[in-house]
Formats: C-alpha cells, structure tokens, sequence
C-alpha cells in the first residue's frame, strides 16, 4: 500500500497544469469527494492500529501537497485571466505554495566553490576570518604608511570615533594573524566580504566578496608565483585566455604586479566592463615584503613567500558574462533562476 502511495504523490508532482481544464482534471482525481486518495482511507479499516496510523499520517501529508499545488495554480491561472504577468509572485503565501521550481546556489557561492576546489589540487588549506578587524592586523602590519589614502574616512568604514576599529577592506588581514600564529611552511587561501566607501555602479560595489593567497617558505620565487597564477586562469577560464603581468605597486608586496586577462565579454573588442581595452584586471600579486614578514616575527632570512588577492565578483562578471555587478545583491530572482542547474 504504501508504494502506491508514493506513486500518487509523485503522479502529484508530475501532473502539468497549463490552463482551467487542467486544473479541474487535478482536482477532480486528486482533491474531490471521489478523489483516488479517499480510496486508501476506506482500506484503513483492514490494518492494524499500528498501521492504519502511520498511513493515515502519510495520506493526509499526501493531501496537504494537493491542496498547496492547486491552490497555487487556481492563483496563477485567475492572474492570468485578468492580464497580470504570469511571473506574479503573491509574496503572502508561505514558502511552499510561491514557488514551483528547486533553489540553486547563488552565483558567487557556486564560482567561490570553484576556486577554493582550484587551490586544493595543489595544496592549499582554507580559512575564514573576521570582519571587524583593528587598524594594526588591517593596515600597519600589512606596511600600509600612516599617510596612505587607503585610511582615509572616505575609504575605509571606521566603526568608532578614533578609528581604531573598522570593516576590513581586504582580506590580507587573515595572512596577519596566520603568520603570528603559525610557524611556516604555511600554504593558505582565505575569501570573505569586505568593504570600501566606493560609489556604487556596474562595476564597483561597496560590499563585495575577496579571495587571498600566500604561500611562505624556503626558496619561495616569483616563478613559483606565477606559474600558480597561470595554473588557476587556466583553470578557471580555459586555456585559450590571453594573460598579462604588469608591473604595479602595493605596500605589502615587493616586487607587485597586476594580471589581466583578454576579456571574455567583448572578446577583446571593447566593453564597459574592460574600459573598451580589451583587458580586465582580476587580481594583484607580488612577493611578500620583508617588513610584513618583520612585523609577524617570520625569519627574512630563511623563508620567502608570495600573495595574491582577487574579487570573487569580477571573477564570476568575466566567468558568467555578466555586465553588471549590481544584479549579485538586487535578488532578481529572474537573475538568480540561470544558475539553478550550475
């Protein structure tokens, strides 16, 4: 009895409803006085208590389900009579009876995923860490000069009067606390949100989502450097992507650099995204600099390392061909149902 059961249920799911006489077809055989369910209820009467309870339960569960889908198609098909998109989401009804369709990861989560995957191959752990963070682990010890504009109140969001605390505006402030903490070799990648008084339009965001690198120990070099930074691109974006280092400047690595990638939007020929160049930036890497490596008491002379930080967001823009890094916290849902089967 019971597997037959679970067959009704699934006939339930299955069942298309497209117009009115759909919908009366579904009632009739799933939620009318002689509906198919009401069946097994007369067979009750032949089973033990034990039994007839357990049933009951799940035939009642059974009926909940009927109810919900014709209810929510009776809305949906009435909404349509009256010419009212067919999209229409009466958002007072509970969870269960507004949508029709299975959830997905958000977009950022699924290329998040992605990349940690991309660095576990050749060994790289994974750590989170704290938003609110102090001046010293966000800045000083990362040799940011107590004159650089990057402390400035219109960049950073300090949350008290002295500005001794403040939202982090990178995650570098994780490689801080690990090289205080840990002894290396240490070989990590740490991703979070950060923020920065930026204005908001299609290409910056004041809250948006990073991911740090470094890797320290004996004989460390550029090349090692790069070609992990080459393995990931290739990895993330296929091997027919162009890449460029160019020399750049940031006051916790020395010698820095920027990479860029031939842009997967325009193809090179020139887009809003890529400032019509046909290059976009998605990361900054370099050396890790020695007074970095002073202020967290790691022995200059024995080890070496190098770092790298990138947006998730430009990532998944270039990953996806999305345009605009607004549509990741509008919650379209019309955005968001592209990557449902990611």
């Amino acid at each position: 009895m019971i597997n037959k059961i679970n067959l009704i249920k699934i006939d339930i799911k299955n069942f298309q409803i497209k117009n009115s006489k759909d919908l009366e077809n579904f009632y009739e055989k799933f939620i009318s006085k002689k509906n198919i369910i009401n069946n097994f209820f007369i067979n009750l009467k032949k089973l033990d208590l034990k039994k007839k309870k357990a049933i009951g339960i799940l035939l009642n569960n059974i009926k909940d389900v009927a109810k919900k889908k014709f209810k929510l198609f009776n809305l949906k098909i009435n909404l349509n009579k009256n010419n009212i998109n067919e999209n229409f989401e009466d958002l007072t009804l509970p969870p269960f009876c507004r949508h029709e369709y299975n959830g997905g990861l958000h977009p950022l989560t699924i290329i998040r995923y992605e990349i940690i995957s991309i660095f576990k191959k050749v060994g790289f752990s994974v750590l989170a860490g704290q938003e609110i963070e102090d001046d010293w682990h966000n800045f000083t010890a990362l040799n940011f000069p107590k004159e650089h504009p990057a402390r400035d109140m219109q960049d950073t969001f300090f949350i008290e009067s002295e500005n001794k605390f403040l939202l982090r505006t990178h995650t570098s402030s994780i490689q801080i606390r690990v090289m205080k903490n840990n002894n290396p070799p240490i070989k990590l990648i740490s991703t979070g949100r950060v923020f920065r008084k930026e204005s908001i339009s299609s290409r910056t965001h004041c809250i948006f989502h990073q991911l740090e690198g470094f890797y320290i120990n004996k004989n460390i070099s550029f090349l090692d450097l790069k070609d992990i930074l080459i393995y990931f691109i290739n990895q993330i974006f296929g091997n027919k992507v162009k890449i460029r280092f160019r020399s750049s400047y940031f006051p916790f690595t020395e010698p820095s650099v920027e990479i860029d990638i031939s842009c997967l939007i325009c193809l090179g020929l020139g887009c809003t995204l890529c400032k019509n160049t046909g290059w976009v930036e998605i990361m900054g890497a370099g050396m890790i600099d020695p007074n970095v490596f002073k202020n967290c008491n790691v022995d200059i002379n024995k080890y070496s390392g190098f770092a790298f930080g990138m947006g998730i967001e430009r990532i998944a823009m270039l990953k996806y061909q999305i345009d605009d890094i607004r549509l990741f916290t509008e919650n379209d849902i019309r955005f968001l149902k592209q990557f449902n089967n990611i």
